[in-house]
């Protein structure tokens, strides 16, 4: 697993101690923006929190699985939020954070918004879906699948219209999406094959997680699917009881797979999304000129977002290069293999597309969108 700021920065014990009289927030944000800090500059930054905290008319808690510090190598973006909120809804909402998966991860991130037990949450697209039924659509292979396409899909009127209305009737507002790439096919150290088409996975135990829309498309991939825990994969990778999992590259780095991987293979699957959610009562219960900030801060940061995209996808690339990594990009050929063997356009999704997105048409409308270049321009692998 990544370091956490204290073992980058600062000792254990004295992390704890300046803990303890200045709290974990305001070491870990002084920590995140400063190489070497004094503890002079740990308590101005706690005396600005109290400041912020105290004048707001509402805290929002806002729950994150990893650290402050990450958006070097996972585009996170989780005190530019914290920040951008404070300051468009000009004070009256503080930000509360609880990085690091302290209130927990995922699935159980997602039904504390729900509960309004913590006010928002950054977590998968893939852990959304159970609660947000028709955003699993992402995950059907070939169509919104790349960081462009993706990015034109969600920003689209269409998909505001059509899925985040249904997100509403669950309680959610998507405050924004986060682009961190496509998922890869990658393999543990030993497995002796690079991943360039579908021939390449016959048979390989491939670790997926719970999503069945990706279970079925590595199995059309001629893979065999292997659930596993994602706390458990690392172990899993490294005994051999899976040869392979599908992560974006950042998400291996952040999640602790340097030295266990043997190749990444960029196939451009399905965009590995992650979603700042926000339970959509206690949002409305704010001023309209609250909310208004939000919205503009959530927007701001998805833009900030994209713009990270690039650098935490070279850091991470040159770290796990560092422990003997290899890259392998398919060729337009070898990308066409997959996608014939388990795209979007494939007749086993019919129902699925015709389920989430109400109908085919309505789809053929999603992936019109996703195909239509929008307001904003992001990186692509």
């Amino acid at each position: 697993m990544r370091k956490s700021i204290f073992n980058q920065t600062l000792d254990r014990r004295r992390f704890i101690q300046l803990s303890h009289v200045y709290g974990f927030t305001a070491v870990a944000m002084t920590g995140a923006s400063m190489a070497f800090f004094s503890e002079e500059a740990v308590a101005q930054t706690a005396k600005e929190e109290k400041e912020r905290q105290k004048t707001a008319k509402s805290t929002m808690n806002l729950a994150t699985e990893y650290i402050i510090g990450a958006t070097r190598y996972y585009p996170l973006m989780q005190l530019n939020l914290k920040e951008n909120i404070q300051n468009f809804t000009n004070g009256e909402v503080y930000v509360k954070l609880s990085p690091g998966g302290v209130l927990g991860k995922g699935g159980k991130l997602v039904s504390k918004v729900q509960s309004n037990t913590i006010q928002a949450a950054q977590h998968s697209v893939s852990n959304f879906a159970p609660f947000a039924p028709a955003i699993d659509l992402i995950n059907v292979p070939y169509w919104a699948n790349t960081n462009q396409k993706f990015t034109n899909l969600v920003t689209s009127a269409v998909w505001k219209e059509e899925v985040h209305k249904r997100v509403n009737e669950r309680g959610f507002e998507v405050l924004l999406y986060l682009v961190l790439d496509p998922r890869t096919a990658a393999t543990r150290k030993g497995f002796g094959k690079v991943l360039k088409t579908p021939a390449d996975m016959k048979g390989m135990k491939f670790r997926v997680p719970g999503s069945k829309i990706l279970q079925q498309f590595y199995r059309m991939a001629g893979a065999n699917p292997t659930p596993v825990a994602w706390g458990e994969t690392p172990t899993a990778i490294k005994e051999g009881v899976a040869d392979g999992l599908d992560p974006a590259l950042v998400a291996l780095y952040a999640a602790g797979f340097s030295g266990l991987l043997e190749t990444v293979s960029f196939i451009k699957s399905v965009e590995d999304a992650q979603v700042y959610s926000c339970n959509l009562k206690w949002l409305k219960s704010l001023s309209d000129q609250a909310q208004e900030g939000i919205r503009l801060a959530a927007d701001i940061t998805f833009q900030q977002n994209l713009a990270q995209v690039p650098a935490s996808r070279a850091f991470a690339m040159a770290e796990m290069a560092k422990s003997g990594t290899k890259y392998y990009v398919p060729n337009a050929d070898e990308l066409n293999q997959w996608k014939e063997a388990a795209g979007a356009q494939r007749p086993e999704w019919a129902d699925l597309k015709t389920k989430l997105a109400g109908s085919l048409a309505k789809f053929g409308e999603f992936e019109e969108a996703a195909n239509t270049q929008g307001q904003y321009f992001v990186h692509d692998v």
